[in-house]
C-alpha cells in the first residue's frame, strides 16, 4: 500500500462513515507502531508529525520510514504535517511525500492567518494536497509549546475564513485542550453552531481526555478527523518507565522498544476502533 493521498482517505472516510484518527509520531518506533495499530483494525486513518517533532525526524526520514512500513499493509493510511508553522516547512513535506498538510497560523490576527494559509494552499492544491487550518486557539501543551490562549471559534468567522483562505479542513477550538494536564470542556451546542455554517469538514485536536461517546457524537456535526498525541506518548514512555522502576540497571534498550511498539500499536488499535464504535481489538 501507498501513502494515500488526503482527499482520497477524506473521501474513503465519508464512503464508509468512518472518523479518521491522526496519530502524532516523532520516531521510528512510534511509526511502525501506528501503522501496524492502523492495519490491525482495519480501519484508516493519518500519521502526523509536528513542526516542532521534525527537529528530530526530518520530513524526508520520516517519508522514508513510513513508505516501507507500509509495504506490507492494506490499510488506507496518510502522511499529515500537523501544526506546520513556516511555508517553508509545509514546503518540504510536501515535497518529501506528505500527503497533507496543516497551517498553524491561528496565533496571528484573522488576517494573517487567511494569508499564510492561502500561500499553503496555493502550493498544495498544485499537487493535490489537502490543507488543513485553524481558526480559534487551544490551550494547553503541546510538544514544548505551552498556550494559555483559550479563545473559542468564531462561528460568525468561519464561512469567510474557509473561502478567503482556502483551507479544506478546519480545526476548531470548542473547549478542547492539547495534552493530558488540563481537562477538556467541550461545548457541543458551539460545535453545532460552526457546523451549520463552516463549508468544509471539520478537525478536532487534542483528542485525548474526551469521552469517546462525545467524540462519536461529533461526527454528526461534520467532524471528520481526530488528532491523538498523547496517549500513544504515554503507550511508549510508561514501557521505559515501569521497567526503570523494577531495575534501575535496565539497559535492554532493543528489548524495551520492541515492547513499545507493542504498546502503542494496541493503543493505537483500540482507539480507532473506538471511536468508530467498534470493540476494542
Amino acid at each position: 500500500m501507498k501513502i494515500v493521498n488526503g482527499f482520497d482517505l477524506f473521501a474513503y472516510a465519508k464512503k464508509k462513515d468512518l472518523l479518521l484518527p491522526a496519530f502524532n509520531t516523532t520516531n521510528l518506533e512510534m511509526t511502525k507502531a501506528i501503522i501496524l495499530g492502523l492495519n490491525d483494525a482495519h480501519l484508516p486513518g493519518f500519521i502526523q508529525i509536528s513542526s516542532n517533532n521534525l527537529r528530530l525526524s526530518d520530513p524526508e526520514i520520516i517519508a522514508d520510514l513510513v513508505r516501507d512500513f507500509l509495504e506490507n499493509t492494506e490499510t488506507p493510511i496518510g502522511l499529515h504535517l500537523d501544526h506546520g508553522k513556516s511555508f517553508e516547512d509545509v514546503k518540504r513535506c510536501v515535497d518529501a511525500g506528505f500527503t497533507s498538510v496543516m497551517v498553524d497560523a491561528s496565533e496571528y490576527g484573522f488576517e494573517d492567518n487567511i494569508r499564510a494559509v492561502r500561500r499553503a494552499a496555493e502550493y498544495c492544491h498544485f499537487y493535490h494536497i489537502p490543507v488543513e487550518a485553524e481558526l480559534g486557539a487551544i490551550r494547553g501543551k503541546e510538544d514544548d509549546n505551552c498556550s494559555e490562549a483559550d479563545c473559542k471559534t468564531d462561528p460568525a468567522l468561519v464561512a469567510e475564513f474557509a473561502d478567503r483562505s482556502g483551507c479544506d479542513t478546519l480545526a476548531v477550538s470548542i473547549g478542547n485542550v492539547h495534552g493530558l494536564e488540563e481537562a477538556p470542556k467541550i461545548d457541543l451546542p458551539l460545535l453545532k453552531e460552526i457546523a451549520e455554517v463552516s463549508p468544509v469538514p471539520l478537525v478536532l485536536h487534542g483528542g485525548s481526555g474526551i469521552s469517546f461517546e462525545l467524540i462519536r457524537n461529533m461526527k454528526t456535526y461534520k467532524m471528520l478527523k481526530i488528532n491523538y498525541g498523547s496517549d500513544l506518548r504515554q503507550a511508549y514512555i510508561k514501557t521505559f518507565g515501569k521497567a526503570y522502576e523494577v531495575n534501575h540497571k535496565e539497559a535492554d534498550l532493543y528489548g524495551l522498544s520492541m515492547k513499545a511498539v507493542k504498546n502503542v500499536r494496541q493503543t493505537a488499535c483500540d482507539l480507532v476502533r473506538i471511536i468508530n464504535g467498534f470493540e476494542e481489538g
